[in-house]
């Protein structure tokens, strides 16, 4: 019997919204065992930190070869408990659990039972925040365990039956906004040396032992079949969730054509950071990184936007100022805004201007009263009374 879909999870005793940290076992649709830490929002210790949503949990998916006991999990879900309770697990063939890895195909099974646990704790509000081969899986994941799908019931949606895990835990099982970091757009990437070594020690006899022994990773044999959806093909079935896509300069792994690929897929419905001097996953992300992340799923709601405390009163008028290509594309120089916050701007230039425009947004850089946006998200951006933002296209060969 499943244990996500009867409602039930040996080894739990987690009350509803427990305020204490706790350790169990779940059990995936297949069989497979998987750990699990749940631990509460650190906001509610003394005074509340600014942004902590009650009933939102983070749900922590790490990379190939880590666990829910690594360094760099555990520093991102101290992080993320400033805003959220947190629950990180590790992958099947990773840490205390069972079973063996597939590198992202059956992983999926995973993240739907640890989600499925969340809700059956009493929390609301799901967000799955991905590294790496976590990234891929945490998109695949939102594309076919949407809550419009709620009533439809344990059919499969884009994948053979036996590897989507469709079951009567769709209605419980699914996120409500997703964070990919470090994510692969397409499967079978052999670009880079990091990825040459990777596929030698996923496919290849010895590096299996070397997964198992070195790294402490137990890799299944079986090829991929069939072949799971790809994360660019996911991506487009995400919205109406939140989609945050995060990708480093740096990444050693996945060049930035990747998660290029995840945002125009995803049209708008994914906001991309591209994060300068950033390496891969969650080594890589540094306190900063993980604050704004975490800053990001404490401003959407379900709709995307951001809540109403956030808005913060008024709105401010201003001066959109286009430059280059987003001056061609927008038919003008310059136009009025009405908005709180850059996110509410650029949602508005969107409206009065479909088509090339949307598409050149996406590429640009924005400043606010003559200072950078940078890597901030949008909807953190306040705009002020009689303000200027000037919106400046990629330069040619920059």
């Amino acid at each position: 019997m499943c244990s996500v879909a009867e409602g039930w999870f040996p080894g739990s005793s987690v009350r509803l919204i427990t305020r204490a940290p706790q350790r169990t076992t779940l059990r995936t649709d297949d069989g497979t065992w998987i750990e699990a830490v749940y631990e509460p929002c650190t906001a509610g210790a003394g005074a509340p930190a600014r942004g902590a949503v009650a009933g939102t949990v983070i749900v922590v998916a790490h990379g190939f070869t880590g666990s829910a006991d690594r360094p760099a999990v555990r520093r991102a879900a101290r992080a993320f408990a400033q805003r959220a309770a947190v629950i990180t697990f590790s992958f099947r063939g990773h840490g205390r659990s069972g079973g063996v890895s597939t590198v992202g195909d059956r992983e999926v099974r995973d993240v739907a039972a640890v989600v499925a646990w969340a809700r059956a704790l009493g929390h609301e509000r799901v967000v799955t925040v991905g590294f790496s081969m976590g990234g891929s899986v945490v998109l695949r994941h939102a594309a076919l365990y949407t809550e419009r799908r709620r009533a439809a019931g344990p059919e499969p949606v884009g994948e053979n039956t036996a590897y989507t895990g469709r079951t009567g835990a769709h209605s419980t099982a699914h996120s409500d906004a997703v964070v990919a970091v470090s994510a692969p757009a397409r499967w079978y990437y052999r670009g880079t040396a990091p990825m040459r070594r990777l596929h030698w020690v996923v496919t290849r006899p010895a590096g299996r032992f070397v997964g198992r022994y070195g790294l402490g990773t137990r890799i299944g044999r079986e090829e991929w079949d069939p072949v799971p959806l790809s994360p660019v093909a996911a991506v487009p079935l995400i919205a109406p969730a939140p989609l945050l896509i995060v990708h480093g300069d740096r990444d050693p792994y996945f060049p930035l054509d990747h998660p290029r690929m995840l945002a125009e897929a995803a049209g708008d419905g994914a906001e991309l950071w591209l994060e300068r001097g950033m390496g891969h996953a969650e080594n890589a992300a540094d306190e900063s990184l993980l604050t704004r992340i975490a800053d990001w799923t404490a401003a959407v709601t379900d709709d995307g936007q951001p809540t109403d405390d956030e808005r913060g009163g008024a709105m401010a008028a201003g001066t959109i100022r286009y430059w280059a290509a987003a001056k061609a594309a927008a038919g003008t120089a310059e136009e009025p805004y009405a908005a709180t916050t850059l996110a509410e701007a650029l949602e508005a230039v969107r409206e009065r201007h479909p088509g090339e425009l949307t598409r050149v947004l996406r590429r640009c850089s924005f400043l606010i009263d003559g200072d950078p946006v940078g890597t901030r998200g949008h909807e953190t951006v306040r705009l002020a009374e009689g303000g200027t933002v000037e919106v400046l296209p990629p330069f040619a060969g920059g």
